[in-house]
């Protein structure tokens, strides 16, 4: 299903280059997800715009109460199929924003979902998207990261860069 680009000997270098814009602007959005399990509308809205800026109005109609409500149940449930598609039914959170969410939010680790990604992992086009691809998406990232000794976003930045660099090249 999946079958990565990258050479394993450049794996780490891919990684240690990625060039895109810093995740410090969530480190206290991080902090206190993770501490309160759920978001507040400002962190919502603010990890949203970080993921796809465009989603910006959509993301905005949603309530404090529904997005505290669906978070809350996103870090809280035992449920993995019910932590990714639950996120779905907030206005403006496709299948990739709620995978930011719970990349950086949830105290698990998850890949985040993104075209360049997929690229690297062999896809020329975006599948669509459902639990199972999902699941079998995050298993694969967990591997490589176990087999590079790496956390998931030292693993999500290599994937992404490998695709900036080669990708429509």
């Amino acid at each position: 299903m999946f079958k990565l680009k990258i050479p394993s000997s450049e794996f780490i270098k891919y990684s240690d280059n990625y060039e895109y814009q810093t995740d410090d602007i969530l480190n206290d959005l991080v902090i206190s997800a993770k501490e309160n399990e759920y978001l507040t509308k400002p962190e919502f809205l603010k990890i949203c715009a970080w993921k796809t800026p465009r989603s910006k109005p959509l993301c905005a109609s949603n309530s404090e109460e529904l997005i505290k409500e669906i978070t809350n149940i996103a870090f809280t449930t035992n449920s993995d199929q019910l932590r990714i598609e639950i996120l779905t039914l907030l206005k403006g959170v496709s299948w990739s924003t709620a995978s930011a969410i719970l990349h950086f939010c949830h105290k698990d680790e998850y890949p985040i979902l993104d075209f360049r990604a997929l690229y690297t992992l062999g896809y020329e086009e975006v599948p669509k998207y459902n639990y199972a691809f999902w699941k079998d998406y995050t298993e694969y990232c967990r591997k490589l990261g176990n087999q590079f000794n790496l956390d998931l976003r030292s693993v999500d930045r290599a994937l992404w860069q490998f695709s900036k660099e080669h990708q429509n090249k």
